[in-house]
Protein backbone atom coordinates (compact mmCIF):
# COMPACT_ATOMS: atom_id res chain seq x y z
CA UNK A 1 0.00 0.00 0.00
CA UNK A 2 1.16 3.53 -0.94
CA UNK A 3 1.90 5.59 1.94
CA UNK A 4 0.04 8.52 2.49
CA UNK A 5 1.18 12.14 0.85
CA UNK A 6 -0.26 14.24 3.29
CA UNK A 7 2.23 17.16 3.77
CA UNK A 8 4.02 17.41 7.26
CA UNK A 9 6.16 20.11 8.15
CA UNK A 10 8.38 21.63 10.93
CA UNK A 11 8.61 25.33 12.26
CA UNK A 12 11.83 27.40 11.06
CA UNK A 13 14.95 26.94 13.02
CA UNK A 14 16.12 30.67 13.77
CA UNK A 15 19.68 29.46 14.71
CA UNK A 16 20.10 28.04 11.49
CA UNK A 17 22.48 30.25 8.70
CA UNK A 18 19.94 31.72 5.51
CA UNK A 19 21.77 30.61 2.55
CA UNK A 20 21.40 32.97 -0.52
CA UNK A 21 20.64 29.80 -2.50
CA UNK A 22 19.64 26.38 -1.94
CA UNK A 23 20.81 24.13 -4.53
CA UNK A 24 18.65 20.75 -4.33
CA UNK A 25 20.64 17.52 -5.60
CA UNK A 26 17.86 14.86 -6.58
CA UNK A 27 19.36 11.66 -6.16
CA UNK A 28 20.43 10.99 -10.27
CA UNK A 29 22.09 14.00 -10.44
CA UNK A 30 25.33 13.09 -8.66
CA UNK A 31 27.83 14.70 -10.96
CA UNK A 32 30.72 16.25 -8.84
CA UNK A 33 30.86 19.34 -11.35
CA UNK A 34 27.35 20.21 -11.40
CA UNK A 35 27.95 22.97 -8.91
CA UNK A 36 30.87 24.53 -10.81
CA UNK A 37 28.37 24.06 -14.26
CA UNK A 38 25.78 26.14 -12.87
CA UNK A 39 27.94 29.20 -11.06
CA UNK A 40 27.55 28.22 -7.72
CA UNK A 41 30.21 28.40 -5.22
CA UNK A 42 30.14 27.35 -1.43
CA UNK A 43 30.66 31.00 -0.15
CA UNK A 44 27.04 31.76 -0.67
CA UNK A 45 25.65 28.30 -1.41
CA UNK A 46 24.13 25.32 0.17
CA UNK A 47 23.18 22.00 -1.23
CA UNK A 48 19.98 20.21 -0.38
CA UNK A 49 19.85 16.46 -0.57
CA UNK A 50 16.15 14.84 0.43
CA UNK A 51 16.23 10.76 0.96
CA UNK A 52 12.00 9.34 1.36
CA UNK A 53 10.62 6.49 1.71
CA UNK A 54 8.50 7.48 -0.92
CA UNK A 55 10.64 7.15 -3.48
CA UNK A 56 10.96 3.28 -2.50
CA UNK A 57 7.47 2.67 -2.55
CA UNK A 58 5.33 4.56 -5.88
CA UNK A 59 5.82 2.30 -7.23
CA UNK A 60 7.87 -0.75 -5.46
CA UNK A 61 11.08 -0.26 -5.75
CA UNK A 62 13.84 -2.85 -5.84
CA UNK A 63 15.77 -3.44 -2.92
CA UNK A 64 19.04 -3.34 -4.56
CA UNK A 65 17.60 0.24 -6.32
CA UNK A 66 16.97 1.79 -3.38
CA UNK A 67 20.31 0.79 -2.12
CA UNK A 68 21.96 1.89 -5.32
CA UNK A 69 20.39 5.77 -4.88
CA UNK A 70 20.78 6.34 -1.36
CA UNK A 71 24.34 4.41 -1.08
CA UNK A 72 25.52 6.87 -3.72
CA UNK A 73 23.65 9.94 -2.49
CA UNK A 74 25.55 9.57 0.68
CA UNK A 75 28.99 9.16 -0.72
CA UNK A 76 28.33 11.98 -2.78
CA UNK A 77 27.12 14.02 -0.09
CA UNK A 78 30.65 13.22 2.01
CA UNK A 79 32.66 13.84 -1.05
CA UNK A 80 31.00 17.57 -1.22
CA UNK A 81 31.19 18.21 2.49
CA UNK A 82 35.26 17.24 1.82
CA UNK A 83 35.27 19.91 -0.76
CA UNK A 84 34.28 22.39 1.75
CA UNK A 85 30.36 22.38 0.81
CA UNK A 86 27.51 22.58 3.63
CA UNK A 87 25.29 20.13 2.42
CA UNK A 88 21.35 19.61 4.68
CA UNK A 89 20.79 15.84 4.17
CA UNK A 90 17.68 14.61 4.98
CA UNK A 91 17.49 10.82 5.58
CA UNK A 92 15.41 8.36 5.70
CA UNK A 93 15.70 7.49 9.40
CA UNK A 94 15.63 10.82 10.16
CA UNK A 95 12.76 11.08 13.40
CA UNK A 96 11.68 14.13 11.34
CA UNK A 97 11.42 12.87 7.55
CA UNK A 98 7.88 13.14 6.34
CA UNK A 99 8.66 9.94 3.97
CA UNK A 100 7.20 11.91 0.71
CA UNK A 101 9.34 14.42 -1.52
CA UNK A 102 6.64 17.08 -1.62
CA UNK A 103 6.42 17.12 2.18
CA UNK A 104 10.03 16.81 3.32
CA UNK A 105 11.20 19.37 0.37
CA UNK A 106 8.51 22.07 2.06
CA UNK A 107 10.17 21.26 5.34
CA UNK A 108 13.77 21.93 4.57
CA UNK A 109 12.37 25.16 2.45
CA UNK A 110 10.57 26.63 5.53
CA UNK A 111 13.41 25.51 7.71
CA UNK A 112 16.31 26.79 5.93
CA UNK A 113 14.42 30.06 4.10
CA UNK A 114 16.65 30.19 1.07
CA UNK A 115 16.29 33.45 -0.95
CA UNK A 116 15.72 30.78 -3.98
CA UNK A 117 16.18 27.63 -5.21
CA UNK A 118 18.03 26.14 -7.79
CA UNK A 119 17.13 22.37 -9.36
CA UNK A 120 18.56 21.02 -12.55
CA UNK A 121 16.09 19.92 -14.24
CA UNK A 122 14.64 16.94 -13.24
CA UNK A 123 14.07 13.92 -15.33
CA UNK A 124 10.88 12.59 -13.70
CA UNK A 125 7.78 15.21 -14.43
CA UNK A 126 6.13 14.24 -11.32
CA UNK A 127 8.78 15.07 -8.85
CA UNK A 128 9.28 18.49 -10.98
CA UNK A 129 5.27 18.80 -9.99
CA UNK A 130 6.49 18.32 -6.41
CA UNK A 131 9.46 20.68 -6.73
CA UNK A 132 7.20 23.43 -8.33
CA UNK A 133 4.29 22.59 -5.22
CA UNK A 134 6.64 22.75 -2.45
CA UNK A 135 8.19 26.56 -3.89
CA UNK A 136 4.71 27.37 -4.35
CA UNK A 137 3.50 26.65 -0.55
CA UNK A 138 6.55 28.41 0.94
CA UNK A 139 6.95 31.33 -1.14
CA UNK A 140 10.25 30.45 -2.47
CA UNK A 141 11.16 31.52 -6.05
CA UNK A 142 12.23 28.11 -8.03
CA UNK A 143 15.20 28.46 -11.16
CA UNK A 144 15.44 25.68 -12.96
CA UNK A 145 18.35 24.97 -14.75
CA UNK A 146 18.88 22.65 -18.16
CA UNK A 147 21.14 19.82 -17.40
CA UNK A 148 24.33 19.71 -18.79
CA UNK A 149 25.21 16.62 -18.64
CA UNK A 150 23.19 15.40 -22.18
CA UNK A 151 24.83 15.83 -25.64
CA UNK A 152 21.52 17.15 -26.91
CA UNK A 153 19.49 19.79 -24.90
CA UNK A 154 15.35 19.26 -24.76
CA UNK A 155 15.32 22.53 -27.23
CA UNK A 156 17.36 21.28 -29.67
CA UNK A 157 15.70 17.70 -29.58
CA UNK A 158 12.29 19.54 -29.89
CA UNK A 159 13.49 21.95 -32.75
CA UNK A 160 14.75 18.62 -34.67
CA UNK A 161 11.26 17.09 -33.56
CA UNK A 162 9.26 19.88 -35.12
CA UNK A 163 11.02 19.58 -38.41
CA UNK A 164 9.74 15.56 -38.60
CA UNK A 165 6.34 13.86 -39.62
CA UNK A 166 8.05 10.77 -37.44
CA UNK A 167 10.79 10.57 -35.13
CA UNK A 168 12.57 8.00 -36.11
CA UNK A 169 15.81 7.39 -34.12
CA UNK A 170 17.92 6.45 -36.70
CA UNK A 171 18.25 10.11 -38.36
CA UNK A 172 18.31 11.53 -34.65
CA UNK A 173 21.71 9.52 -34.48
CA UNK A 174 23.07 10.57 -37.88
CA UNK A 175 22.25 14.20 -36.49
CA UNK A 176 24.30 13.28 -33.54
CA UNK A 177 27.24 11.83 -35.10
CA UNK A 178 27.74 15.10 -37.31
CA UNK A 179 27.02 17.30 -34.48
CA UNK A 180 29.45 15.81 -32.42
CA UNK A 181 31.98 14.09 -34.82
CA UNK A 182 31.82 10.98 -33.77
CA UNK A 183 33.31 8.08 -36.31
CA UNK A 184 32.94 10.79 -39.02
CA UNK A 185 35.37 11.35 -42.10
CA UNK A 186 36.82 14.82 -42.82
CA UNK A 187 34.72 14.75 -45.98
CA UNK A 188 31.41 13.83 -43.99
CA UNK A 189 31.09 10.24 -44.25
CA UNK A 190 30.67 7.70 -41.72
CA UNK A 191 33.75 5.79 -41.20
CA UNK A 192 33.51 2.22 -42.83
CA UNK A 193 30.89 3.48 -45.31
CA UNK A 194 27.74 2.20 -43.00
CA UNK A 195 25.97 4.43 -39.96
CA UNK A 196 25.32 1.42 -38.47
CA UNK A 197 26.51 -2.38 -38.09
CA UNK A 198 23.34 -3.79 -36.68
CA UNK A 199 23.21 -6.87 -38.86
CA UNK A 200 26.51 -7.71 -37.77
CA UNK A 201 25.49 -7.72 -34.23
CA UNK A 202 23.22 -10.08 -34.20
CA UNK A 203 25.02 -13.32 -33.33
CA UNK A 204 23.52 -15.75 -30.74
CA UNK A 205 26.06 -17.87 -28.72
CA UNK A 206 26.31 -21.70 -30.29
CA UNK A 207 28.13 -22.71 -27.28
CA UNK A 208 28.30 -21.40 -23.23
CA UNK A 209 30.24 -18.22 -23.15
CA UNK A 210 33.57 -17.96 -21.58
CA UNK A 211 33.14 -14.77 -19.49
CA UNK A 212 35.77 -12.76 -17.21
CA UNK A 213 34.05 -12.17 -13.98
CA UNK A 214 31.97 -9.13 -12.87
CA UNK A 215 34.12 -6.33 -11.34
CA UNK A 216 33.76 -6.15 -7.88
CA UNK A 217 32.92 -3.10 -6.02
CA UNK A 218 34.02 -3.67 -2.43
CA UNK A 219 30.86 -2.42 0.64
CA UNK A 220 32.31 0.22 2.40
CA UNK A 221 30.98 1.63 5.46
CA UNK A 222 28.57 3.77 4.10
CA UNK A 223 27.07 1.41 2.19
CA UNK A 224 26.59 -1.19 5.17
CA UNK A 225 25.03 1.66 6.87
CA UNK A 226 22.45 2.42 3.60
CA UNK A 227 21.87 -1.65 3.66
CA UNK A 228 20.88 -1.57 7.56
CA UNK A 229 18.72 1.52 7.13
CA UNK A 230 16.82 -0.15 3.87
CA UNK A 231 16.37 -3.60 5.95
CA UNK A 232 14.83 -1.20 8.83
CA UNK A 233 12.56 1.12 7.21
CA UNK A 234 11.72 -0.73 4.26
CA UNK A 235 11.28 -4.34 5.08
CA UNK A 236 9.02 -5.54 2.42
CA UNK A 237 10.79 -4.11 -1.14
CA UNK A 238 10.77 -6.78 -3.75
CA UNK A 239 13.98 -8.51 -4.78
CA UNK A 240 17.26 -9.61 -2.88
CA UNK A 241 19.74 -7.32 -1.40
CA UNK A 242 22.38 -10.27 -1.03
CA UNK A 243 25.13 -10.14 -3.49
CA UNK A 244 24.71 -6.12 -3.73
CA UNK A 245 27.46 -5.47 -6.77
CA UNK A 246 26.85 -1.94 -8.13
CA UNK A 247 29.21 0.94 -8.13
CA UNK A 248 28.12 4.17 -5.74
CA UNK A 249 31.26 6.19 -5.89
CA UNK A 250 32.82 8.17 -9.64
CA UNK A 251 36.04 6.03 -8.65
CA UNK A 252 33.60 3.11 -8.43
CA UNK A 253 32.41 4.08 -11.94
CA UNK A 254 35.14 4.87 -13.72
CA UNK A 255 36.44 1.37 -12.72
CA UNK A 256 33.55 -0.18 -14.06
CA UNK A 257 34.39 1.75 -17.38
CA UNK A 258 37.48 1.09 -17.77
CA UNK A 259 36.84 -2.96 -17.31
CA UNK A 260 33.91 -3.14 -19.48
CA UNK A 261 36.49 -1.79 -22.13
CA UNK A 262 38.84 -4.06 -21.91
CA UNK A 263 37.20 -7.21 -21.17
CA UNK A 264 34.14 -6.95 -22.97
CA UNK A 265 34.05 -4.77 -25.53
CA UNK A 266 35.38 -6.06 -28.15
CA UNK A 267 33.08 -8.95 -28.07
CA UNK A 268 30.21 -6.51 -27.54
CA UNK A 269 28.61 -6.25 -30.48
CA UNK A 270 28.30 -9.76 -32.28
CA UNK A 271 26.62 -10.43 -29.27
CA UNK A 272 24.87 -7.66 -27.69
CA UNK A 273 21.51 -9.24 -28.75
CA UNK A 274 22.36 -12.98 -27.96
CA UNK A 275 20.77 -14.81 -24.51
CA UNK A 276 22.39 -17.24 -22.52
CA UNK A 277 20.79 -19.70 -19.40
CA UNK A 278 22.27 -18.32 -16.07
CA UNK A 279 24.74 -16.04 -17.53
CA UNK A 280 22.46 -12.27 -16.48
CA UNK A 281 25.18 -9.61 -17.67
CA UNK A 282 27.13 -11.46 -20.49
CA UNK A 283 29.17 -8.34 -22.52
CA UNK A 284 26.85 -5.98 -21.62
CA UNK A 285 28.20 -2.50 -19.86
CA UNK A 286 26.45 -2.19 -16.92
CA UNK A 287 27.11 1.16 -16.83
CA UNK A 288 23.51 2.44 -17.27
CA UNK A 289 22.69 3.04 -13.54
CA UNK A 290 26.22 5.12 -13.19
CA UNK A 291 25.34 6.69 -16.26
CA UNK A 292 21.62 7.34 -14.99
CA UNK A 293 22.75 8.60 -11.58
CA UNK A 294 25.26 10.97 -13.26
CA UNK A 295 28.93 9.54 -11.59
CA UNK A 296 29.93 9.34 -15.01
CA UNK A 297 29.25 11.64 -18.26
CA UNK A 298 28.52 10.30 -21.92
CA UNK A 299 31.05 12.14 -23.27
CA UNK A 300 33.89 10.12 -21.20
CA UNK A 301 32.62 7.02 -21.89
CA UNK A 302 32.02 7.57 -25.80
CA UNK A 303 35.85 8.69 -25.31
CA UNK A 304 36.95 5.73 -24.02
CA UNK A 305 34.70 3.36 -26.59
CA UNK A 306 36.70 5.62 -29.81
CA UNK A 307 40.36 5.01 -28.19
CA UNK A 308 39.45 1.58 -28.00
CA UNK A 309 39.21 1.64 -31.63
CA UNK A 310 41.79 3.74 -32.85
CA UNK A 311 44.23 1.29 -30.69
CA UNK A 312 42.72 -1.67 -32.47
CA UNK A 313 41.70 -3.17 -29.17
CA UNK A 314 37.68 -3.28 -30.33
CA UNK A 315 35.93 -3.56 -33.45
CA UNK A 316 33.83 -1.20 -35.40
CA UNK A 317 30.88 -2.92 -35.27
CA UNK A 318 31.02 -3.38 -31.14
CA UNK A 319 32.06 0.34 -30.97
CA UNK A 320 29.85 2.09 -33.03
CA UNK A 321 26.92 -0.16 -31.58
CA UNK A 322 27.85 0.67 -28.25
CA UNK A 323 28.19 4.02 -28.96
CA UNK A 324 24.78 4.76 -30.92
CA UNK A 325 22.99 3.15 -27.71
CA UNK A 326 24.84 6.09 -25.78
CA UNK A 327 24.83 9.33 -28.16
CA UNK A 328 21.78 8.23 -30.05
CA UNK A 329 18.95 5.72 -28.05
CA UNK A 330 19.94 7.34 -24.72
CA UNK A 331 19.80 11.01 -26.03
CA UNK A 332 16.62 10.27 -28.03
CA UNK A 333 14.45 8.29 -25.44
CA UNK A 334 15.39 11.66 -23.26
CA UNK A 335 14.01 13.75 -26.02
CA UNK A 336 10.78 11.72 -26.34
CA UNK A 337 9.95 12.04 -22.90
CA UNK A 338 10.29 15.90 -22.57
CA UNK A 339 8.73 16.21 -26.19
CA UNK A 340 5.59 14.30 -25.45
CA UNK A 341 5.25 15.86 -21.87
CA UNK A 342 3.14 14.74 -18.79
CA UNK A 343 0.55 12.44 -20.06
CA UNK A 344 3.00 10.41 -22.08
CA UNK A 345 3.27 7.76 -19.30
CA UNK A 346 -0.89 7.51 -19.73
CA UNK A 347 -0.72 5.88 -23.25
CA UNK A 348 -2.57 3.26 -24.03
CA UNK A 349 -3.61 3.13 -27.87
CA UNK A 350 -3.77 -0.24 -27.90
CA UNK A 351 -6.70 -0.40 -25.55
CA UNK A 352 -4.83 -3.51 -23.06
CA UNK A 353 -6.38 -3.95 -19.89
CA UNK A 354 -5.20 -6.99 -18.45
CA UNK A 355 -3.52 -7.25 -15.26
CA UNK A 356 0.68 -7.92 -14.63
CA UNK A 357 0.91 -11.36 -13.67
CA UNK A 358 2.02 -12.61 -9.89
CA UNK A 359 4.87 -14.23 -11.55
CA UNK A 360 6.37 -10.47 -12.74
CA UNK A 361 6.86 -10.66 -8.80
CA UNK A 362 7.87 -14.07 -8.29
CA UNK A 363 9.64 -15.56 -11.23
CA UNK A 364 7.11 -18.68 -11.09
CA UNK A 365 6.41 -19.55 -14.22
CA UNK A 366 6.96 -22.68 -16.83
CA UNK A 367 8.24 -20.40 -19.33
CA UNK A 368 11.76 -20.99 -19.24
CA UNK A 369 12.85 -17.90 -20.98
CA UNK A 370 10.43 -15.90 -18.16
CA UNK A 371 11.60 -17.28 -15.64
CA UNK A 372 15.08 -16.97 -16.34
CA UNK A 373 14.52 -13.10 -17.14
CA UNK A 374 12.40 -12.30 -14.08
CA UNK A 375 15.22 -14.22 -11.78
CA UNK A 376 17.78 -12.08 -13.01
CA UNK A 377 15.44 -8.93 -12.65
CA UNK A 378 14.40 -10.60 -8.84
CA UNK A 379 18.61 -11.35 -8.01
CA UNK A 380 20.56 -8.05 -9.42
CA UNK A 381 17.83 -5.83 -10.41
CA UNK A 382 18.55 -6.13 -14.21
CA UNK A 383 18.57 -7.67 -17.33
CA UNK A 384 19.90 -6.67 -21.10
CA UNK A 385 18.21 -4.49 -23.29
CA UNK A 386 17.06 -7.79 -25.22
CA UNK A 387 16.02 -9.52 -22.17
CA UNK A 388 13.51 -6.65 -21.21
CA UNK A 389 12.32 -6.13 -25.05
CA UNK A 390 12.24 -9.29 -25.99
CA UNK A 391 11.29 -11.30 -23.61
CA UNK A 392 9.29 -9.92 -20.36
CA UNK A 393 8.22 -6.73 -22.36
CA UNK A 394 6.89 -8.98 -25.66
CA UNK A 395 5.08 -11.15 -22.98
CA UNK A 396 3.68 -7.77 -21.92
CA UNK A 397 2.75 -6.44 -25.07
CA UNK A 398 1.29 -9.61 -26.73
CA UNK A 399 -0.50 -11.13 -23.29
CA UNK A 400 -2.44 -7.29 -23.44
CA UNK A 401 -1.14 -6.47 -20.13
CA UNK A 402 -2.04 -2.80 -19.20
CA UNK A 403 0.66 -0.44 -19.76
CA UNK A 404 0.79 1.91 -16.65
CA UNK A 405 1.23 -1.70 -14.55
CA UNK A 406 3.70 -2.46 -16.44
CA UNK A 407 5.55 0.66 -16.56
CA UNK A 408 5.63 0.62 -12.73
CA UNK A 409 7.09 -2.76 -12.26
CA UNK A 410 10.07 -1.78 -14.96
CA UNK A 411 10.18 1.99 -13.01
CA UNK A 412 10.41 0.27 -9.66
CA UNK A 413 12.26 -3.20 -10.64
CA UNK A 414 15.62 -2.14 -12.28
CA UNK A 415 18.45 -0.23 -10.87
CA UNK A 416 18.95 1.94 -13.71
CA UNK A 417 15.88 2.91 -14.06
CA UNK A 418 14.34 6.39 -13.89
CA UNK A 419 11.25 8.25 -15.51
CA UNK A 420 12.57 9.77 -18.50
CA UNK A 421 14.48 6.59 -19.68
CA UNK A 422 12.14 3.66 -18.27
CA UNK A 423 8.84 5.48 -19.41
CA UNK A 424 9.66 5.79 -22.93
CA UNK A 425 11.27 2.37 -23.26
CA UNK A 426 8.45 0.69 -22.08
CA UNK A 427 5.44 2.66 -22.92
CA UNK A 428 7.19 3.27 -26.40
CA UNK A 429 9.43 0.85 -27.31
CA UNK A 430 7.73 -2.48 -25.69
CA UNK A 431 4.42 -1.70 -25.46
CA UNK A 432 3.87 0.34 -28.61
CA UNK A 433 1.02 2.31 -26.32
CA UNK A 434 2.17 5.10 -27.50
CA UNK A 435 0.83 4.38 -31.25
CA UNK A 436 4.11 4.44 -33.18
CA UNK A 437 6.09 7.46 -31.68
CA UNK A 438 9.24 5.56 -30.08
CA UNK A 439 8.80 2.43 -32.54
CA UNK A 440 7.76 2.57 -36.02
CA UNK A 441 5.76 -1.45 -35.80
CA UNK A 442 5.18 -3.01 -32.34
CA UNK A 443 8.28 -5.51 -31.19
CA UNK A 444 6.07 -8.16 -30.92
CA UNK A 445 7.53 -11.85 -31.68
CA UNK A 446 7.00 -15.92 -30.97
CA UNK A 447 8.67 -17.87 -29.60
CA UNK A 448 11.02 -18.63 -32.41
CA UNK A 449 12.92 -15.24 -32.42
CA UNK A 450 13.48 -15.96 -28.18
CA UNK A 451 15.02 -19.55 -29.42
CA UNK A 452 17.10 -18.41 -32.18
CA UNK A 453 19.17 -15.79 -30.00
CA UNK A 454 18.96 -18.06 -26.95
CA UNK A 455 19.73 -21.93 -25.45
CA UNK A 456 16.26 -20.96 -23.05
CA UNK A 457 13.73 -23.31 -25.46
CA UNK A 458 16.10 -26.68 -24.83
CA UNK A 459 14.98 -26.45 -21.61
CA UNK A 460 11.54 -25.54 -21.74
CA UNK A 461 8.31 -27.41 -21.13
CA UNK A 462 6.59 -25.98 -23.81
CA UNK A 463 7.31 -26.98 -27.80
CA UNK A 464 9.03 -23.72 -29.53
CA UNK A 465 7.82 -25.35 -32.77
CA UNK A 466 4.05 -25.53 -31.88
CA UNK A 467 1.63 -22.97 -32.64
CA UNK A 468 -1.59 -24.38 -30.95
CA UNK A 469 -2.56 -26.75 -27.94
CA UNK A 470 -1.53 -27.59 -24.35
CA UNK A 471 2.13 -28.13 -25.26
CA UNK A 472 2.11 -25.01 -27.28
CA UNK A 473 4.58 -21.93 -26.28
CA UNK A 474 2.63 -18.94 -24.80
CA UNK A 475 4.88 -16.94 -26.97
CA UNK A 476 3.85 -18.27 -30.34
CA UNK A 477 -0.45 -18.37 -28.98
CA UNK A 478 0.16 -14.87 -27.36
CA UNK A 479 1.69 -14.09 -31.17
CA UNK A 480 -0.81 -14.64 -33.49
CA UNK A 481 -3.68 -14.04 -30.98
CA UNK A 482 -2.22 -10.07 -31.11
CA UNK A 483 -1.82 -9.62 -34.75
CA UNK A 484 -5.50 -11.19 -34.80
CA UNK A 485 -6.94 -8.48 -32.04
CA UNK A 486 -5.22 -5.56 -33.90
CA UNK A 487 -4.99 -6.84 -37.45
CA UNK A 488 -6.99 -4.16 -38.67
CA UNK A 489 -5.05 -1.66 -36.83
CA UNK A 490 -1.47 -2.35 -38.17
CA UNK A 491 -2.48 -2.82 -41.57
CA UNK A 492 -1.76 0.89 -42.94
CA UNK A 493 1.96 -0.11 -41.87
CA UNK A 494 4.07 -0.80 -43.74
CA UNK A 495 6.40 -2.60 -41.83
CA UNK A 496 3.69 -5.16 -40.90
CA UNK A 497 2.71 -6.05 -44.59
CA UNK A 498 4.71 -9.38 -44.63
CA UNK A 499 3.31 -10.34 -41.13
CA UNK A 500 0.01 -9.82 -41.86
CA UNK A 501 0.28 -11.87 -44.97
CA UNK A 502 1.39 -14.89 -42.95
CA UNK A 503 -1.85 -14.34 -40.60
CA UNK A 504 -4.07 -14.33 -43.20
CA UNK A 505 -2.59 -17.50 -44.13
CA UNK A 506 -4.24 -19.19 -41.45
CA UNK A 507 -7.24 -21.37 -41.34
CA UNK A 508 -10.32 -19.80 -40.14
CA UNK A 509 -10.24 -23.23 -37.47
CA UNK A 510 -6.91 -22.30 -36.66
CA UNK A 511 -7.85 -18.39 -35.98
CA UNK A 512 -10.67 -19.92 -33.64
CA UNK A 513 -8.46 -21.73 -31.35
CA UNK A 514 -5.62 -19.29 -31.49
CA UNK A 515 -8.16 -16.67 -30.02
CA UNK A 516 -9.94 -19.36 -27.81
CA UNK A 517 -6.55 -20.55 -26.40
CA UNK A 518 -4.84 -17.20 -26.15
CA UNK A 519 -7.94 -15.96 -23.99
CA UNK A 520 -6.80 -19.02 -21.69
CA UNK A 521 -3.35 -18.08 -21.20
CA UNK A 522 -4.27 -14.39 -20.31
CA UNK A 523 -7.19 -15.57 -17.80
CA UNK A 524 -4.65 -18.03 -15.96
CA UNK A 525 -1.73 -15.58 -15.64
Amino acid sequence: MAPSCKLTTQPPNPELPTPSTLLLLLGDQLDPAYPDHLGITPAEHDILMVEVREASTCPPSHVQRTILFLAAMRHHAAALRDKGWTVHYHAITDEANTHTFTGELTRALRQHRPDRLVVIQPGDFAVQDAIESACTSTGIPLDIREDPHFLCTIDEFNDWADSRSELIMEYFYRQQRRKLDILMTSDGKPVGGDWNYDKQNRKSFKRAPNLPARPDFSIDDITRQVIDDVHATLPDLPGTADGFNWPVTRRQALYALRHFIEHHLPHFGDHQDAMWTDEHTLHHSLLAAPLNLKLINPREVCDAALDAWTSDHAPLNSVEGFIRQIIGWREFIRGVYFNQGPTYPERNELEHTNDLPEFYWTGETDMNCMAHALRSVLDLGYGHHIARLMVTGNFALIAGINPQQVNDWYRGMYVDAIDWVTTPNTVGMALHADGGIVGTKPYAASGKYINRMSNYCKACRYDVNARTGDTACPFNILYWNFLLRHRKRFSSNRRMTMILKNLDRLTRQEKTQITLEGKRITEQT
